[in-house]
């Protein structure tokens, strides 16, 4: 099929490989604009999507917006039979869905109508949900309302947010090549009962608070691993932890407080020992490697 490819971030790019390793093809590739680097004086860095489509020769477009008529209409001049979604980052206006002759697919990471929106990975972690999932999504009108065609699930269990991303996004590539293979044979699934939203995930959410369960601190760890990652304070130094692990030991009135040196620290209910750990501006080290050099004893609030 003539397809136009929309998509931005890592989770995006095994789609696109699929669609160009099963023989379509892909009239152009849409992704957000390049970004600035992490760092002070770095020049705008192309997204994951844009560096892979570049390196397969495709053409690849990134406006600012779709909503005025030139941007539409050049989309509309592609001529496509259909076009494929997969976390572009813009908000697609009706004349964009109706340009394609069948219409927009979405690969989108939950099991819908459960976690429509922005962050569907990390609020699924966070609800301490059993399984999650990726659907391939008709498009229409409204935040991730349309009939799902196809979808495939999996268990969450002890995987972060990255972990989770990486395995859905094989998984949904996969599914959207069978999906095109052959459009009719898909039903389309409504869906009606049973909506939640992922709300963007904000900077306020990525502090630990220690007076919740050390279950809830270790699902916040893992759904914010490996970015933008769930961080304490110590010494007025920011350390993010990306991995732990959950004691059944209770420490009533120590919330927040290291009852070892070794850095297990007391929650609201049970406790938390991180495994995997990150200082401003360092590497990811173990947390036996970052006491080492960074004490913190026992008794110590943070």
């Amino acid at each position: 099929m003539r397809i136009i490819f929309m998509g931005t971030p890592d989770f995006a790019v095994p789609t696109l490989d699929a669609l160009a390793t099963a023989g379509h093809d892909v009239a152009a590739v849409y992704s957000q604009p390049p970004r600035p680097g992490g760092r002070r004086g770095r020049a705008p860095a192309p997204s994951p999507v844009q560096r892979r489509a570049e390196a397969l020769g495709i053409a690849v477009r990134h406006p600012a917006s779709l909503k005025d008529e030139a941007a539409q209409a050049a989309f509309a001049a592609l001529d496509a039979e259909i076009a494929v979604v997969a976390a572009y980052g813009l908000i697609l206006p009706r004349a964009v869905l109706d340009a394609p002759r069948h219409g927009c697919l979405n690969v989108h990471a939950s099991l819908l109508p459960r976690w429509r929106g922005a962050a569907p990975v990390q609020r699924a972690i966070l609800a301490g949900d059993a399984e999650t999932g990726v659907g391939i999504m008709r498009m229409e009108a409204g935040l991730d309302n349309g009939p799902v065609l196809l979808e495939g699930r999996t268990a969450i269990g002890r995987k972060t947010a990255g972990d989770l991303t990486e395995e859905l996004a094989q998984i949904g590539a996969r599914l959207m090549v069978a999906v095109l293979g052959d459009l009719d044979a898909f039903p389309k699934r409504p869906q009606l009962e049973g909506v939640t939203y992922a709300a963007k995930i904000d900077k306020s959410e990525t502090r630990i608070d220690f007076t919740r369960t050390a279950t809830e601190v270790e699902r916040l760890v893992r759904a914010m691993s490996p970015v933008p990652g769930a961080w304490f304070e110590m010494a007025g130094e920011r350390v993010k932890v990306l991995t732990a692990d959950v004691l059944p030991f209770a420490f009533p009135g120590s919330e927040g407080v290291t009852v070892d040196a070794g850095l297990t620290i007391a929650c609201g209910d049970g406790a938390l020992r991180p495994t995997l750990v990150q200082r401003a501006g360092r590497s990811v080290t173990s947390t036996a490697e970052l006491l080492r050099g960074f004490p913190i004893p026992a008794g110590t609030r943070l």
